[in-house]
């Protein structure tokens, strides 16, 4: 039987996955949210706008000195759509520029400066680190195996496709917790040498669900989260 190709669902897939969510919610559209603006850059307690004047730069000069021929030039946007959870994700316009996207509820949610310098930090580690290039790649690993799999045991092509779809889930997970601890151990550089407290920061894990040890879980443990943010804090100080 001849191997059904990739279905068109990792390109949606690949697209979700560019979410590293502070909580666990997926960004729901592939349109680049509004850009920062004078009416929307005070929200809440925290100005959002002194924040990224700090953070951008920084962020910016790591992923330069970290990488070559990456896009550094960060573009921080609110997704100021109704009824949005709080939350943040990076993803990359198609012209290949990041974004690291914050929802207002979020920016609302964070009780300091340093908790959102943390946060922004974390996601710009994100693109420093490619994380999402190697979360599809991994994901059309997995789907392509399943769908061998799913072949050789003589499937046919509905079976073929859910095998797939599994495969990439499962392969876009695999490493995603190890993702999130190393934008956790970056985003700490970024946001101290930005001028801000990572540990302080990272204390809004304290205040978040707790997403356990699940298997392909997408998120680590919030203790673990917290343990390598003081162990990388520690080394800078």
């Amino acid at each position: 039987m001849k191997l059904k190709p990739i279905p068109v669902i990792l390109g949606a897939l690949g697209l979700m996955l560019s979410a590293c969510t502070v909580q666990t919610t997926q960004p729901q559209s592939s349109s680049t949210p509004q850009a920062i603006t004078p009416a929307t850059t005070q929200v809440g307690s925290v100005n959002f706008q002194s924040v990224v004047r700090q953070v951008e730069p920084i962020a910016e000069s790591e992923c330069k000195k970290r990488t070559s021929g990456v896009n550094c030039d960060f573009l921080i946007s609110i997704d100021d759509k109704p009824n949005q959870p709080p939350n943040a994700y990076q993803t990359i316009t198609s012209s290949g520029r990041p974004v690291l996207v914050f929802t207002k509820p979020l920016i609302a949610d964070v009780r300091n400066q340093d908790e959102l310098a943390f946060i922004m930090g974390h996601e710009a580690a994100h693109h420093i680190a490619a994380h999402l290039s190697k979360t599809q790649q991994n994901a059309m690993a997995g789907a392509l195996v399943a769908g061998i799999l799913a072949t050789q045991l003589g499937g046919n092509a509905s079976a073929i496709e859910a095998a797939q779809e599994i495969g990439a889930t499962v392969g876009s997970r695999s490493y995603s917790k190890n993702f999130e601890l190393e934008a956790d151990a970056l985003g700490t550089v970024i946001a101290h040498n930005a001028g801000y407290d990572p540990v302080r920061g990272a204390k809004y894990f304290t205040r978040i669900p707790d997403p356990g040890n699940k298997f392909l879980g997408t998120h680590p443990p919030n203790a673990d989260r917290i343990f390598v943010v003081q162990k990388t804090a520690a080394r800078l100080n």
